[in-house]
C-alpha cells in the first residue's frame, strides 16, 4: 500500500481504470481527448475533460481550467466565441463555493484584465477572488509590478500572488516541474522588486494559500452540516420508530397507502394544468400552458381559416328577408327581422361547430397526455397505473362526449 501510494499516476474519467504514471503520456492524452470533443481547429466545448492525479507532493484541492476570453473567432469557432467562452466561465464562477483565480500578465495593463472584470461581476466584495500574476520575467527592463504585488494599484480583498511559469520553450526542452520551482524561487529571492516579498510568492505559496481556503470552508460549513446531518438521522430514527412494528399483510396499511398514492396522483394533475408543479418542462409546452395555447392561439387560428363570401353572405340576407315577407311589399326598414336574423346567425353559427370539435379533441388528447405523466410515478405498480389511467381517462371521454353533444 505504501508503494503505491509514493507512486504518482493520474487517471481519466473517460479512461476508467487506466493509470498513467508517464506525464508526457497524460498531456498527450488532453490533447487527443480535445480533439475529439472540439474537433482538430480550434473549437470549444463546455464538456470537460476530468483528471485526477495522486500523489504524496500535491495537496488536496480541485482545479477548474477555464479558457481565456478569445476576441476574434479562428478555425472552426463560432461568430459568436467570445460570448459562448463567457458564458461557460460565468456558469462556473458564479458558484459561491467557488473561488476565483483572477489570472492576468504581468506585462498587460492590470485595468485591462478580462479575468478580474468577470470576477468583478459575480464577487463585487471581492471575497472569493485571489489575483495571480504570471509572466513576471516578461516585463521590459526598467519595468515591475510590484505595486500591484503589494496590493497597492487595484487593491483585492485577499490581495495578488506573483508566480513564474515554465515557457513554451522550457516545455520543448523538456524541464522538469521540480527544476521550474526552483528557478521560480530564485527569480523571486534575486529581484530587487520581489526579493523583501518572496515568502509570499511563487507557486508553492499560492498551493498553499488555495488550501488554507479550502480547510478554511469546510471548517466554516462544517457545523451547519453537522447540523443538517443529526437533523436528518433524527427523522429516519422516527420513521424507524414508524415502521418498527410494522405488518406487511396488515390490509389497513395497504388500504392507507393506495389512498395516499391516488391523492397525490390527483395533487400532480392539478399542479400540472394550474402550473404550479415542483418539476417545470423546458422542452415542449404542456398540461394547462398547452391547453391555454389550444384556446387562445389554436382555436382563433382555426377560426381565421373559415372561408367567408361576403357577397353570398349579402345575397343570403337578402333572399331571407324577401322570404319572410312572402306576399307583402318588402319595405326599407332600420333593422333586419328576426327570424331572417336567426335563420342566417344559425347557418353561420354551424360553421364553428368544426373548429370546435377539433379544439375538444386536442384538449381531451392533452388531458389524456397529462393523466400518462402523472401515473408514472405509480409505475411500480403497474396494476393500479392501469386501472388509474383507465378510470381517469374514461371519465375524460365521458365529459368529450358530452362537450360535443353540447356543441
Amino acid at each position: 500500500l505504501s508503494l503505491i501510494f509514493l507512486t504518482e499516476y493520474a487517471e481519466f474519467l473517460h479512461c476508467k481504470g487506466k493509470k498513467f504514471t508517464d506525464f508526457d503520456e497524460v498531456r498527450q492524452e488532453i490533447e487527443v481527448e480535445t480533439d475529439r470533443v472540439t474537433g482538430m481547429n480550434k473549437g470549444i466545448s463546455s464538456v470537460p475533460i476530468n483528471l485526477r492525479i495522486y500523489s504524496p507532493h500535491v495537496l488536496s484541492l480541485t482545479l477548474i481550467d477555464l479558457p481565456g476570453i478569445t476576441k476574434v473567432p479562428v478555425g472552426d469557432q463560432p461568430p459568436d466565441i467570445e460570448q459562448q467562452i463567457r458564458d461557460m466561465i460565468m456558469q462556473f464562477i458564479s458558484r459561491e463555493n467557488c473561488l476565483i483565480l483572477a489570472v492576468t500578465p504581468a506585462n498587460t495593463d492590470l485595468a485591462n484584465s478580462d479575468a478580474l472584470k468577470l470576477a468583478k461581476e459575480v464577487d463585487p466584495q471581492g471575497l472569493r477572488t485571489i489575483g495571480v500574476i504570471t509572466k513576471l520575467d516578461l516585463m521590459d527592463e526598467g519595468t515591475d509590478a510590484r505595486e500591484v504585488l503589494e496590493n497597492k494599484l487595484l487593491p483585492l480583498r485577499r490581495g495578488y500572488i506573483g508566480v513564474v511559469n515554465r515557457s513554451q520553450k522550457d516545455i520543448d526542452g523538456k524541464k522538469d516541474i521540480k527544476a521550474a520551482l526552483l528557478a521560480e524561487r530564485k527569480f523571486f529571492l534575486s529581484h530587487p522588486s520581489y526579493r523583501h516579498m518572496a515568502d509570499r510568492m511563487g507557486t508553492p505559496y499560492l498551493q498553499k494559500v488555495l488550501n488554507q481556503q479550502l480547510t478554511n470552508h469546510i471548517r466554516d460549513t462544517l457545523p451547519a452540516f453537522r447540523s443538517k446531518l443529526q437533523s436528518q438521522l433524527l427523522s429516519i430514527e422516527h420513521e424507524v420508530e414508524v415502521y418498527k412494528n410494522f405488518r406487511p399483510e396488515d390490509p389497513t396499511r395497504k388500504t392507507k397507502a393506495l389512498l395516499q398514492m391516488v391523492q397525490q396522483f390527483s395533487v400532480d394533475f392539478e399542479k400540472r394544468i394550474e402550473g404550479s408543479g415542483d418539476q417545470v418542462d423546458t422542452l415542449e409546452l404542456s398540461g394547462g400552458a398547452k391547453i391555454n395555447r389550444i384556446f387562445h392561439e389554436r382555436f382563433p387560428f382555426e377560426l381565421v381559416k373559415m372561408e367567408f363570401n361576403e357577397k353570398e353572405l349579402r345575397r343570403e340576407i337578402s333572399y331571407a328577408i324577401k322570404n319572410i315577407h312572402g306576399i307583402r311589399q318588402v319595405l326599407p326598414c332600420l333593422f333586419t327581422p328576426d327570424m331572417a336574423f336567426e335563420a342566417i346567425v344559425k347557418k353561420q353559427i354551424v360553421k364553428l361547430k368544426g373548429p370546435c370539435l377539433k379544439s375538444v379533441d386536442l384538449v381531451m388528447q392533452e388531458l389524456i397526455n397529462t393523466v400518462k405523466k402523472c401515473t408514472k410515478k405509480l409505475a411500480t405498480y403497474p396494476r393500479l397505473c392501469e386501472e388509474t389511467e383507465r378510470i381517469v381517462a374514461g371519465y375524460i371521454r365521458e365529459r368529450e362526449e358530452k362537450t360535443k353533444d353540447q356543441v
